[in-house]
């Protein structure tokens, strides 16, 4: 391997490094949570159920007056759900009680509305053994007010956020979401939607990699496409410095051509420069530094080097920087077809995946590997890794994938 070209798993690392979580939190509301990472432990304000509450349709009695089937009591009033009966249940008396419904003083059970049978003069007369706690959820059988519920790091879902209301916060500390500033460079780049004159492309990498980082937890500061300018360059290097961004994403520009003119601008800013230039395909030209406190990925032009860069490097260090735990997308498949021998970068390989009569996940790789071609990239469901120097894989070969979506059924 020439001694210029760093190995993945080490640029990975070194990348990893020197990323560090964001330590500050922020105050939201749990219609803002979804997704986001609780920054303390998480007490209830409150016990559930607050009552001994009735968990079915029925009678509120003291199983004590009901020792056999076919006992009778009369019914002295009803509960219902945010409406207690005001009173005890004495000897010989039930309650008509609904879900939900406080379990009035002097019940211990209830006996649901299919058991009972309604008589003549409020009298029911029991059709089912009436056993003592029946039906009752007892105070606090879900949480006790002080109870911690939830842990500080937990990144929020549905349920959570379900049981963080219960417990009575409207509001959650969470830890504040990473700032990632996107710039595109090349004076060939213009927006989706505009008429394109014969020398100018579409921008689409940035779309991509915004989404990326969106779902690692990191939120994004677009600054846009820039020309290959040095001086509009830094000046929106300076802008994501002035903003406080995490991490500055950079597309393009990035190489040692006439007009790859990000790296010297950065430098031009005081960036240290960690490394460039990875043993990978796609994705050579990536490069990593940092600029002060904030983190700087390259990431090549070319748009599937771009999305292949962006899942390897960029998603893992915005998931540590948001407090989530890393991921990896690594699994393993069998190859549908024979691989050739490799050389000495580390490729991925689009492929489509599906499984076999077995159930065996099986990876289908794409004819056409052109790291131009997006089209493809979105059609698959996974990168076939081929190590540096691997020898020819033949067909029906487990080889190491990285997963880009779920797996198939």
């Amino acid at each position: 391997m020439a001694t210029n070209l760093l190995p993945v798993v080490e640029a990975l690392g070194r990348l990893l490094d020197r990323a560090h979580p964001v330590s500050d939190a922020e105050l939201v509301g749990l219609d803002r949570a979804t997704g986001r990472v609780l920054a303390a432990d998480l007490s209830a304000r409150l016990t559930q159920p607050p009552f001994n509450a009735s968990a079915m349709d029925g009678y509120a009695l003291a199983a004590a007056d009901a020792p056999v089937v076919g006992s009778e009591l009369i019914v002295i009033g009803e509960a219902a759900a945010g409406r207690a009966f005001d009173g005890t249940v004495g000897e010989g008396e039930a309650v008509r009680i609904f879900t939900g419904a406080p379990v009035p003083a002097g019940a211990d059970s209830v006996l649901i509305q299919e058991d009972a049978e309604r008589l003549d003069g409020n009298r029911i007369r029991t059709r089912f053994p009436v056993t003592k706690g029946r039906h009752i959820r007892p105070r606090g059988q879900d949480f006790q007010e002080g109870e911690v519920v939830l842990k500080a790091g937990t990144l929020l879902d549905y349920s959570h956020l379900t049981v963080a209301a219960a417990m009575n916060h409207p509001q959650l500390q969470v830890i504040r979401q990473p700032r990632v500033a996107i710039l595109a460079t090349g004076d060939e780049l213009v927006p989706p939607g505009s008429t394109l004159n014969s020398s100018q492309i579409i921008a689409s990498n940035t779309f991509g990699i915004a989404s990326l980082v969106r779902e690692a937890g990191g939120t994004v500061l677009d600054l846009g496409i820039v020309p290959d300018a040095q001086d509009k360059i830094e000046s929106a290097i300076a802008l994501a410095v002035n903003e406080k961004a995490d991490i500055l994403v950079t597309l393009g520009g990035a190489s040692a051509g006439d007009h790859d003119l990000v790296q010297a601008s950065l430098k031009a800013q005081g960036m240290e420069l960690d490394f460039w230039r990875i043993a990978m395909r796609p994705g050579k030209p990536l490069m990593v530094g940092s600029l002060g406190q904030m983190l700087v990925l390259g990431l090549p032009g070319n748009p599937v080097a771009s999305l292949v860069c962006g899942t390897l490097f960029l998603e893992p260090v915005v998931a540590k920087l948001a407090g989530r735990k890393v991921h990896s997308r690594a699994s393993q498949a069998i190859s549908a077809s024979r691989l050739a021998a490799n050389d000495q970068r580390q490729d991925y390989l689009r492929a489509r995946l599906g499984r076999d009569n077995n159930g065996t996940l099986i990876a289908e790789v794409f004819e056409k590997q052109d790291s131009s071609m997006m089209k493809i990239f979105a059609h698959s469901d996974c990168l076939i890794v081929r190590p540096p120097h691997a020898p020819e894989l033949p067909a029906g070969a487990p080889c190491p994938i990285i997963l880009l979506r779920g797996m198939p059924r």
